[in-house]
Formats: C-alpha cells, sequence, structure tokens
C-alpha cells in the first residue's frame, strides 16, 4: 500500500471524526451526516483502488444487492423500530469479522499474513479477539433483535446456575485462544467460535427488554471492536480507526444511557450479572397516592401555567403524536406560557431518536433540552407533562420534586400572604396555595 492510499484513509478517518462531531448536536447533524458521507465514499474508493483488488464484477454484483435490500428497508422501516434495525445491521458487522478471519486461516497468501502453517503469532491473536468479539456480537445482536421485534419473549430467562456457567464458557474460550495462537489449529479455532457463538446468546438471552436499547449500544461498541480486530489482521489503517470510534463512543454512549436509566453498566456487559438484587431495589419504591383527573383539569393546569415541561416519551412514538404535541405547545406559546421540551436519553429507545420526532414536527431545537440540562428547572417549573414516559421520567427528579409541588400550580389564584405563586418565595420554599 502506497503512501497516497494512506494519504485517503487519514482523510477519510478525519471525516468520520468530524461526523460524530457533528452528529453530538441537532444543529450540525446534517453536516455531520453529509462529512460521513464523504468519508465513506473515499473508503470505498480508496479500497477498490488497491491493487490486489481484481474481481470487480463480483464485488460490484454484491453492492448492488446489499444497496437494494438496505435502500428497500430504510424506505419502510418505521423510527420507533429502528433499535431492532440498529441490532440486525451489528449482527451482520459480526458476522463479516468471522467470515473475514476464518478466510484469512484458510488462505493467509490472499491477505498477505504468511502461510499456512506460519501464521505470525500477533496475526493469530488478532484473528482471534476479532472472530470471538465478531461472534459474541453475531448471536447476541440476533437476539436483541428477536426480543425488540416480538419473535421471542421480551423477559429475562434465567436458569439456576447461569452465571457460573458463562464463566466457565469465557474461561473456555480464552483457554481455547491461547491454543490456537500457539498451534494454528483450525479445529481449535472452529471450537472457539462456536463458543463465542454461544456465550454471545447466554449474556443477552437474561437481559430484559426493556434494557434491550442499553444492550444494542453495547453491542455496537463491540461490533466496532470486532472491525478493528480484523482491521489489525488485514493491516488496513481504516478500519482500525473506525472500528476504534465505534468501539469507544458505543462504550460511551451504553455508560451514558446505563446512568441515565439507573443501570449497572456491567449487568449489560456480563449478562444481568447481579439483576436479581438489582430488581429488589426498584420494587422497593414507596407507593404514593394518585389523583386522577380529565383533559378539562389538565387543560386548566396548563392555561394557568407560567411555564410548562414536556417530557415525551416511547409511547408518545408509537402514537405518532409528536404533531399534535407540538400544536399544543404552540396554542400555550401564544397564551405567553414558557414550553420546554425535556428528552431523556432513551425516551425513544436509542438516544436522538425523540429529537428527530420532534424535529420532524418542527419543534424549534432550542426548546429541546437533555436531562442534565433541565433537571434543575424542574424545582421552578408550574406543570410537567409527561406523555408516554412514566418509564423514563429520570428518578433524580425525586430531590428536585421535593422542592414544589405541582399540583398547586395555580399562578392566578392568591394564598394567605397574597401573592402570587409564581413570584413567591418565602425562605427557601414555594408559597403553595391552600383553601
Amino acid at each position: 500500500m502506497t503512501d497516497s492510499f494512506y494519504l485517503l484513509y487519514l482523510i477519510s478517518s478525519v471525516l468520520f471524526i468530524l461526523a460524530l462531531k457533528g452528529l453530538s448536536s441537532p444543529e450540525t447533524a446534517r453536516r455531520g451526516n453529509l462529512y460521513g458521507m464523504a468519508g465513506m465514499v473515499i473508503a470505498v474508493g480508496t479500497t477498490l483502488a488497491l491493487p490486489q483488488i481484481t474481481n470487480y464484477p463480483l464485488i460490484l454484483f454484491a453492492v448492488m444487492i446489499g444497496g437494494i435490500i438496505g435502500a428497500g428497508i430504510a424506505r419502510k422501516i418505521q423510527m420507533t423500530a429502528m433499535p431492532q434495525l440498529v441490532a440486525a445491521f451489528h449482527s451482520l458487522v459480526g458476522m463479516a469479522a468471522v467470515l473475514i478471519a476464518a478466510s484469512a486461516l484458510w488462505s493467509p497468501e490472499s491477505y498477505g499474513i504468511g502461510s499456512s502453517g506460519n501464521i505470525p503469532f500477533g496475526r493469530l491473536f488478532e484473528m482471534s479477539l476479532g472472530t470471538v468479539i465478531g461472534a459474541i456480537t453475531f448471536s447476541g445482536s440476533v437476539i436483541a433483535f428477536a426480543k425488540l421485534q416480538g419473535i421471542m419473549s421480551g423477559k429475562p430467562l434465567r436458569f439456576s446456575g447461569q452465571h457460573k456457567f458463562n464463566i466457565i464458557v469465557a474461561a473456555a474460550i480464552l483457554l481455547l485462544l491461547i491454543i490456537f495462537c500457539s498451534s494454528e489449529s483450525k479445529f481449535i479455532f472452529t471450537l472457539m467460535t462456536l463458543l463465542a457463538f454461544g456465550i454471545g446468546f447466554l449474556l443477552i438471552v437474561p437481559i430484559g427488554g426493556a434494557d434491550m436499547p442499553v444492550v444494542i449500544s453495547m453491542l455496537n461498541s463491540y461490533s466496532g471492536w470486532a472491525a478493528s480486530g480484523i482491521g489489525f489482521t488485514l493491516g488496513n489503517p481504516l478500519l482500525i480507526i473506525t472500528g476504534a470510534l465505534v468501539g469507544s463512543s458505543g462504550a460511551i454512549l451504553s455508560y451514558i444511557m446505563c446512568k441515565a436509566m439507573n443501570r449497572s453498566i456491567f449487568n449489560v456487559i456480563f449478562g444481568g450479572f447481579g439483576s436479581e438484587s438489582a430488581a429488589i431495589v426498584a420494587t422497593g419504591t414507596n407507593e404514593k397516592p394518585v389523583k386522577a383527573g380529565s383533559a378539562e383539569d389538565a387543560a386548566f393546569l396548563l392555561k394557568n401555567a407560567s411555564s410548562v415541561i414536556i417530557v415525551p416519551g416511547y409511547g408518545m412514538a408509537v402514537a405518532q403524536a409528536q404533531h399534535a404535541v407540538r400544536e399544543m405547545a404552540q396554542e400555550l406559546e401564544k397564551e405567553g406560557i414558557n414550553v420546554k421540551f425535556a428528552i431523556h436519553p432513551v425516551a425513544g429507545r436509542m438516544p436522538g431518536h425523540m429529537n428527530v420526532l420532534l424535529a420532524e414536527a418542527n419543534v424549534p431545537y432550542d426548546s429541546v433540552f437533555e436531562l442534565e440540562q433541565i433537571n434543575n428547572d424542574f424545582a421552578t417549573t408550574d406543570v410537567a407533562y409527561v406523555i408516554g414516559a412514566n418509564d423514563v421520567t429520570n428518578p433524580a427528579a425525586k430531590k428536585q420534586s421535593a422542592k414544589s409541588d405541582f399540583r398547586h400550580a395555580y399562578p392566578r389564584r392568591r394564598c394567605r400572604q397574597n401573592c402570587h405563586f409564581r413570584q413567591a418565595q418565602h425562605g427557601r420554599r414555594l408559597c403553595r396555595y391552600r383553601k
């Protein structure tokens, strides 16, 4: 590979980094997409121009088939079904890593990594690492897709001694990996790959459907590391860099999602390890009385508020109600009411999905706030309007709700000290209207 190819790969890598930076904000997301598309065009074009690439008809035929299938899926897929689509695509990345590693083992001369029986130890280690991670990604992504699509039950599937069994299988994979790197045995490679497929299945089945978005994000990270490992095997710097970008960004995103959902990142990585105790904590919350009300009651509260925070969730996305919510927000703004949208990281099942839905409904970007940005505002707002998001309302808001009482949000009434609710502060506590 000449210096010009390395330079083009470097340019492509820089464009991918700029794409990630652009996608971090709704205002720059379109530009980020363009950077990513340009980087991919350069990457694919550079790869096809490599001297060792000769069978162009077969490559173009495969690209045409994949392009037709991908375009068809993209046109029909609903936004609420994006998580399972992402899981399905990740499974393909994992399987690609396994197949490339197997091809390199059976025909090392074609990849320039030595000859059969004389592959360097380092290449074998890179190959086996990419294979194991890729196999786990494939089988885990298939289970995640099946749970989200409703093909299999979303309930956690567990059996006695499951964690101990997983540890034994993981130890066996590690032992086989060491033996394979020392012997270059194709039989050991096959056995190691099959066990990796199995551990991927075992890690995901004990995780419930509600946690699948976090699992998909982690599998996204796995697919990146698998691609990076295969990049070392092929000696492809672009695959190494982009794989590392996907792997690290997926891991960071998974941590953010776990923190937002009060889940342990280790539960996700190790297949719900310790989830029994977590479930006890989750179900041990104190029950509080719920006051039912009519639509007229809700309208009265909203109309008499000075500030409203709307918390949309997956239920709103499924109902395709984002346009109606936007119309309601516009009517409130006409009355001089300050309206904000609070977005939980997994409000649309995956980060960013709810932002896309609201952007589709022409909700201004400056009205949409992330969890950390708006949590403190709940202490001073008059009404919090939660629609289809009961399961993702951040429990950290409990600390804020202790400082205010949304049930007494009557800014036009007067309290015993003859002051307006929205303006009065007696000490540190907001004034409450009392009959």
